[in-house]
């Protein structure tokens, strides 16, 4: 017997970009966590532009802030591994929610398991447009430079180079070859590290889970713009993908694939 309950693994809600019912959706699934499980684990992407400032904070996401806050009141730990759109997270999520906020990818203990969380943007071979831009876009001089723009320009110029919104279209798919690309990285961390028995991604926006080697898995938690899913992880259990009902007919977290 184990004390030990479920920990829950959401990313790519992208808040902010998401129309207001899917929003409301999400809002409603923060508000069963607790009766389910007492470890949530953001995996990047919760927000589609995040940036904190000295004494400014990002309108649009006050609902939201308080259902963390909430959560953690409530006694359940929230891990956040910030992602493209919300890397720049850092004391106002800390210091005033109480989330635990990661800039790097980390091995966090879920449910007795020992599991190697990271979003994934930069992640494998291939994409050097991208990690040239990424490693720009995180140095200091540009988070300085950024800090000192009016918030409604920096917001305005996020909008722009964010491409979330494309994925409304109903004809879009995932970038299969980065599908590919981050299970083949998450499978060689596997290989590499045996003490794993997970690796958690996100950022492709297409869940699924696959075992690497016997009771040893990677999986991706999917995204809330096309399949409002999340992956549960039970003491002693394999992983779990769990979808929401307005998205593909199934219930409530803690519920089973």
């Amino acid at each position: 017997m184990t004390d030990l309950q479920p920990a829950l693994v959401v990313s790519d809600t992208h808040l902010g970009a998401l129309p207001a019912d899917r929003t409301a959706r999400f809002h409603r699934w923060l508000e069963a966590v607790p009766d389910i499980s007492d470890h949530l684990v953001i995996n990047g992407d919760l927000f589609d532009f995040w940036y904190e400032y000295g004494s400014v904070i990002p309108r649009g996401h006050t609902r939201t802030l308080g259902r963390l806050a909430d959560l953690v009141d409530a006694g359940v730990r929230v891990d956040f591994v910030g992602g493209n759109h919300d890397w720049w997270a850092g004391s106002f999520l800390a210091d005033e929610i109480g989330v635990r906020v990661h800039r790097e990818p980390v091995v966090l203990e879920l449910a007795g398991h020992r599991c190697l969380v990271a979003h994934g943007d930069g992640l494998g071979r291939g994409d050097l447009g991208y990690k040239l831009l990424q490693t720009v876009l995180r140095g200091r001089i540009t988070r300085f430079l950024f800090r000192w723009l009016h918030p409604d320009v920096g917001a305005v110029i996020a909008d722009k180079v964010s491409r979330t919104h494309l994925q409304e279209d109903r004809t879009w798919r995932p970038d299969q070859e980065r599908v590919e690309i981050l299970a083949g990285w998450a499978r060689d961390r596997l290989l590499e590290d045996e003490s794993l028995d997970l690796v958690l991604l996100g950022h492709v926006h297409a869940p699924e889970l696959r075992e690497i080697a016997p009771g040893r898995w990677y999986g991706n938690s999917g995204d809330w713009i096309h399949h409002g899913s999340w992956i549960e992880l039970a003491p002693g259990a394999a992983p779990v993908l769990g979808t929401h009902p307005a998205f593909s007919g199934r219930s409530d977290p803690g519920t089973g694939s």
